[in-house]
């Protein structure tokens, strides 16, 4: 097939959907891409756990877009902007700057935490770890929390109070992981004043809601053995500085909290003239495209999808990877007037991470649990992390060579 100009493809949003997509993309020189963010680095969401709890610093669980894209032959360009409106009339993606034109776009925005506005205080007086910078400024109040803690040895010490909303995947890993890295300070270190109180509100009786219950027993076990305490059957009703109100009627102290009880699209789809669910997600066909247009393609956590057997696949990394594979596929064969494929995107395995050097999953059917979970649970984050790095690095190197000639 002759081609006289390129094909220019624009995704929007540096995640795990967006990135597979690129990469798979990229390959083709014939197609120009411009992957677009508001953000100068992709996150790995599914690190967040270690980052609280000290077990990596930012650089670990961040890779930067601009080198990232730079490591590609050519056919790459980033921009850091901010997209406020699609014209899909004129296939224009829009930013306060820029009006970028495109013949096949991507959206790939992701989701971000839900702060619902019927619970009093919840927004002023709890913190998402969906995004980066929350992450680290929940990061740094632990530490500085403990410090405090430290400080007043010697004297009548205080629990530390952390309460975590929400017992789904996130939650529980990231009570979890607290719990487990304050158990090994407080052991490696002589210190009096030992007083960490973790509280994991769940709106259900167990936690885990909707997966494998072989994995919600390995998973609860674990969690009493490191003492997490867990309020069943209730949600969050109001928050203030130092209190959390249940549905119950039960009072908690806090000194901070975590809430991951629910997640919604990211701002942009709010702005977007295209169809969506009752939840506001984006609305897409068995191919992955918008039910409104063909050559826009939804994937990752801005859209919900469902297997073979009609069951709504969770948003995790390994879906969004998927979901964006196949939307490069999509779009490759719309390019070479070829029969489009419905995706077969599915849950190939969950792994779930229940403090340091403990983890239970299930990967292809096979139930894992202990040491060897956690060690294929890093393996694969490792992996990943190195693939990207080895682009970035790649970018990195380009940039320095221009600059020296």
């Amino acid at each position: 097939m002759q081609k006289d100009q390129k094909n220019k493809i624009v995704i929007i949003g540096g995640g795990y959907a967006g990135l597979n997509a690129l990469k798979k993309l990229a390959k083709d020189q014939n197609n120009e891409i411009v992957l677009i963010d508001k953000k100068a680095y992709h996150f790995m969401q599914t690190d967040v756990y270690d980052l609280i709890a000290n077990e990596h610093d930012f650089a670990q669980v961040s890779v930067d877009l601009f080198t990232y894209c730079t490591g590609f032959d050519h056919n790459v360009t980033f921009l850091k902007e901010e997209i406020k409106s699609v014209d899909f009339k004129n296939k224009k993606v829009i930013s306060e700057r820029k009006r970028i034109t495109y013949d096949y776009l991507i959206i790939a925005v992701g989701a971000r935490t839900k702060f619902f506005s019927n619970i009093e205080g919840l927004r002023e007086y709890a913190y998402g770890v969906k995004a980066l910078h929350r992450a680290m400024y929940f990061k740094q109040k632990f530490e500085m929390s403990l410090f405090q803690k430290i400080d007043q040895e010697g004297t009548y010490c205080k629990p530390l109070n952390i309460v975590i909303a929400g017992g789904g995947l996130s939650g529980v890993e990231i009570s979890a992981q607290m719990a487990s890295f304050a158990k090994e300070f407080y052991k490696n270190n002589n210190f009096l004043c030992r007083k960490l109180n973790i509280v994991l509100v769940n709106s259900s009786e167990f936690v885990l809601k909707n997966l494998d219950d072989k994995l919600v027993k390995y998973s609860e076990k674990h969690l009493k053995k490191l003492d997490v305490t867990i309020k069943r059957n209730a949600k969050v009703q109001s928050l203030t500085p130092t209190r959390v109100t249940l549905s119950n009627g039960e009072e908690l102290e806090m000194d901070f909290m975590i809430f991951a009880g629910g997640i919604e699209p990211n701002g942009l789809v709010f702005n977007l003239e295209l169809s969506k669910n009752q939840q506001g997600y984006l609305e897409t066909n068995e191919y992955l495209q918008s039910v409104n247009h063909e050559d826009v393609f939804v994937v990752g956590d801005c859209t919900t999808i469902y297997d073979k057997n009609k069951k709504r696949l969770p948003p995790t990394a390994d879906i969004a990877e998927q979901m964006g594979r196949c939307a490069a596929n999509n779009i490759t064969r719309l390019i070479y007037k070829q029969k489009l494929k419905k995706h077969m995107v599915r849950q190939r395995g969950i792994l779930i991470a229940l403090g340091r050097r403990y983890a239970c999953g299930k990967v292809f059917g096979l139930y894992l649990n202990g040491f060897s979970a956690y060690l294929m649970k890093k393996a694969i984050e490792k992996l990943y992390l190195f693939k990207l790095n080895k682009q970035s690095k790649k970018g990195c190197k380009k940039i320095f060579c221009t600059l020296q000639d």
